[in-house]
């Protein structure tokens, strides 16, 4: 069945305020385990970004393990921090009006989840905070999703798409592969989204966001690219 219209939401600081999780990450590592082996926690968890282009909480959290400059392996507070990220409340940490915004889009057309990770954590993320039954199980997990777009389209074939993402990087590679069928929408929150080295060589998306509830103001014409708009506080006159 090809759709009119599919959006396409992304998670991590998009619906999600992934940047308090990783504080309070951070927060309850060097509670527990001090600041310096929290520290070392964290370059594992950059090496691992580095080579796999996506967060991997557990992996470094097993390669912290590994580390033959600490003792780790003997440590059995590693295993609250486990306990810790699977029993997060990822719920608490949607943005305000995330899950209104999946309500209003789904009167437009069909909800999908479109986003980076791995194949346990990010799951898990995803059906803690609720965000997998709001879309009713629609959720499509990719290690870069951006290269992903045939796959995508064959499960969700669509006249027209909507990205929704705080990253300008991915936005723009998007679009170049889908052309006029695609509409960008930027929410600029994160730190990403606010860097300006991030964002300082990237096209400008079709529509900025000052947050994710502002979807909740913007029209459908104005989704489906039949009208310019932009809803940024920092481009107002």
């Amino acid at each position: 069945m090809t759709h009119d219209t599919v959006f396409l939401l992304d998670v991590d600081n998009t619906l999600l305020d992934n940047d308090r999780v990783i504080l309070d990450l951070r927060q309850h590592l060097e509670r527990a385990f001090g600041h310096a082996s929290a520290e070392r926690y964290w370059e594992f968890f950059e090496q691992l970004r580095s080579e796999l282009g996506y967060a991997d909480y557990l992996g470094a959290l097993q390669r912290y393990r590994m580390d033959e400059l600490s003792d780790a392996q003997s440590d059995p507070r590693l295993l609250e921090m486990s306990t810790f990220l699977i029993d997060y409340p990822f719920v608490d940490r949607l943005y305000a009006g995330a899950l209104n915004v999946i309500e209003r889009l789904q009167t437009f057309g069909t909800t999908v989840l479109l986003t980076d990770g791995d194949v346990v954590f990010q799951p898990h993320k995803v059906q803690r905070s609720g965000l997998w039954h709001a879309v009713d199980g629609r959720v499509l997990i990719y290690l870069h999703k951006e290269r992903m777009l045939h796959p995508m389209q064959q499960r969700f074939p669509a006249q027209h798409y909507v990205m929704v993402d705080d990253k300008l990087r991915i936005l723009a590679a998007m679009k170049q592969s889908l052309g006029a069928r695609l509409t960008t929408v930027f929410a600029r929150q994160g730190h990403y989204a606010t860097d300006p080295n991030n964002i300082a060589n990237c096209p400008q998306a079709d529509i900025s966001l000052d947050c994710i509830g502002d979807l909740l103001a913007i029209d459908l014409p104005t989704l489906l690219g039949q009208k310019a708009t932009s809803r940024s506080k920092q481009e107002s006159p």
